[in-house]
């Protein structure tokens, strides 16, 4: 992805910017950007995620040193807690033997 201009403010300075891929998304940041502050803007804690940078998991140690460039792709994934406690695993039992019903 070559790397663009936007108008800033004032329509005399430009601002460089660069486009990488966010979860499948086309994004434009206005430069190489560090991933944990990446993720501090858009109120992610970092405890809670796992990310692929550019096909390679990346170790929360390493968060700090990651940094988002031109041409990237980033998938953000969010832990999520919780399910289900049952043994079925989110399947209802087979009726009992009889045609029984006893829900």
């Amino acid at each position: 992805m070559p790397r663009r201009e936007r108008g800033g403010i004032r329509s005399d300075q430009a601002v460089s910017v660069i486009e990488l891929v966010i979860n499948g998304k086309r994004v434009e940041l206005d430069g190489p950007t560090p991933l944990l502050s990446y993720l501090e803007k858009h109120g992610v804690n970092p405890r809670t995620v796992a990310v692929e940078h550019n096909g390679e998991i990346i170790e929360r140690s390493a968060f700090d040193t990651t940094t988002l460039r031109e041409g990237d792709k980033v998938e953000i994934v969010r832990m999520v807690g919780g399910g289900l406690s049952s043994p079925f695993m989110g399947r209802w039992p087979a009726k009992p033997a009889g045609g029984a019903d006893n829900c």
